[in-house]
């Protein structure tokens, strides 16, 4: 018997907005999901090299994020283990945990990018893959599906909110003296500034 269905939403989260906050929202409904875990990434393998908040504020301020959502579970998972942060390893760390029922949720974009990822054929067996379209990214599954076979019967299409926030953005509004209220949770853009980060 498998175990109750559980999201998965990794990321940078530098920082998280309401954008990661209504994607894991609307598919956590839309697939009754008993709960969705939201990972901030230790080092992300597709950026390294770039400059990126610690981890260790990053996950504070997904927590902060997530805290008036009982159905959200900030983990720690990938930031308490050394080295790049490979979405497979992570999986199978809770498949090892009896997490079994396992949907990892990712934007358009980050489906174009799964040829790049880490043993993809592997992640297809320990999770579905819920995407959730974004505005303005589209996805060509005809390729895909040649690269990874496995991919459309492990794949399930959700239309997300249209907020189109991004943290990219978030950085450079903070650099620039922008606001970023309303894009991101209070708690966040307090922490931002208590902490003096992407000055």
């Amino acid at each position: 018997m498998s175990s109750a269905p559980i999201g998965i939403l990794g990321g940078t989260f530098d920082p998280i907005h309401y954008g990661h906050l209504a994607i894991a929202e609307e598919v956590r409904v839309a697939l009754r999901l008993d709960r969705v875990l939201i990972i901030p990434a230790g080092e992300q393998p597709l950026k390294i090299g770039k400059h990126m908040a610690p981890p260790e504020h990053r996950l504070a301020m997904a927590r902060l994020a997530c805290a008036d959502n009982p159905l959200f579970e900030v983990s720690s998972i990938e930031v308490d283990r050394p080295g790049p942060s490979y979405t497979h390893v992570t999986l199978q760390l809770l498949h090892d945990q009896g997490l079994d029922n396992l949907y990892l949720i990712l934007g358009a974009d980050a489906l174009a990018d799964l040829p790049r990822w880490h043993e993809t054929p592997r992640i297809l067996t320990l999770a579905r893959i819920v995407v959730v379209s974004r505005p303005g990214a589209s996805v060509d599954l005809s390729v895909l599906s040649q690269i990874f076979p496995a991919l459309p019967e492990r794949l399930i299409l959700i239309e997300g909110p249209r907020l189109d926030i991004s943290s990219t953005d978030l950085r450079q509004r903070v650099a620039q003296g922008r606001p970023i209220r309303y894009q991101t949770p209070d708690a966040v853009v307090a922490y931002i500034e208590a902490h003096g980060l992407y000055r």
